[in-house]
């Protein structure tokens, strides 16, 4: 089986073009022994000359030589093609926490598209731990996120901060005030995401506060603790605010931002570190970092 390399070809390639080893070694800014090595190490391989040689003349292929040498540019030009183009050509993996993706996957989808139509964005949703796994083993080239389950090998961007809100029925008591803090809520049946991280998180802010939470529900997904709330099951606690107004069914809801819990929480970009990035990646980064979210 033949081992040609692409070096050898290359090296073929200026000699023909140029009609001469010195010339050609000169352009390539090699020394003329390793180019003449090379070419008489690939003419070996194939068995048959490339190049007519006379004492004094020029370096011209033969009949065989003109065949290969031309194939063998095609094949470096494809390979200049392949080597400029690959990180276009490369979709971007964008990764993005399950109750952040409703509010803002599609939009920066769209922008991306309306922006840089050739970055082609795969988006995958998941919960804390899941996503955080995806960066570590490289499934994800990039993630939306709160700051909870990742690891010191991830490096972080902060894009956004947002305070935690309660959520309740129109028709709550609570739901007449401007504004609430936990102590108004520690005697509530709480509604909370059913995740361990975030439930530890929530767990915390009353801890800090020197207040002890009542848990009556842990929701499977953000549209389900509105639901619960909105149909007067307890008070949901939440950072990711969807556009008030209604449940998913129908029912109306109010949000409420929490005084004194805090400074909030950051939703960050994403990477892991000695992941290197295409190009793409690279601009789909950068124009997340400089979208405006709609997460308020």
């Amino acid at each position: 089986m033949l081992s040609i390399t692409l070096r050898q070809l290359e090296y073929a390639v200026a000699v023909v073009r140029a009609e001469s080893v010195t010339l050609a070694a000169e352009r390539l800014h090699v020394s003329q022994p390793a180019l003449s090595v090379a070419l008489g190490q690939l003419e070996a391989q194939l068995g048959k000359a490339l190049f007519l040689r006379r004492p004094g003349g020029p370096m011209l292929a033969t009949g065989f030589g003109r065949g290969f040498l031309e194939r063998a540019e095609a094949v470096l030009a494809e390979v200049a093609r392949l080597t400029e183009t690959a990180d276009e050509a490369a979709p971007v993996t964008l990764a993005c926490f399950e109750d952040l993706a409703p509010l803002i996957l599609a939009p920066l989808m769209a922008l991306a598209r309306q922006v840089s139509p050739a970055i082609r964005v795969t988006p995958l949703v998941a919960g804390f731990e899941a996503l955080a796994d995806h960066l570590a083993r490289g499934r994800a080239d990039l993630a939306i996120t709160y700051d909870l389950g990742l690891s010191a090998e991830v490096e972080r961007q902060e894009i956004a901060r947002l305070g935690p809100h309660a959520i309740l029925a129109a028709s709550h008591p609570l739901a007449a005030r401007d504004r609430l803090t936990l102590a108004d809520l520690a005697g509530e049946p709480l509604i909370l995401a059913d995740q361990g991280l975030s439930v530890g998180h929530m767990r915390a802010l009353f801890t800090r506060a020197g207040l002890v939470p009542q848990i009556a529900h842990r929701a499977a997904s953000l549209e389900l603790m509105r639901s619960f709330a909105a149909n007067g099951l307890g008070v949901g606690i939440s950072y990711t605010r969807p556009a008030p107004g209604l449940s998913y069914d129908g029912q109306p809801l109010a949000t409420r931002p929490l005084a004194g819990a805090g400074p909030g929480e950051p939703i960050l970009l994403a990477r892991r570190r000695g992941n290197p990035l295409g190009q793409s990646a690279e601009r789909l980064a950068a124009l997340i970092a400089g979208a405006r979210l709609p997460l308020q």
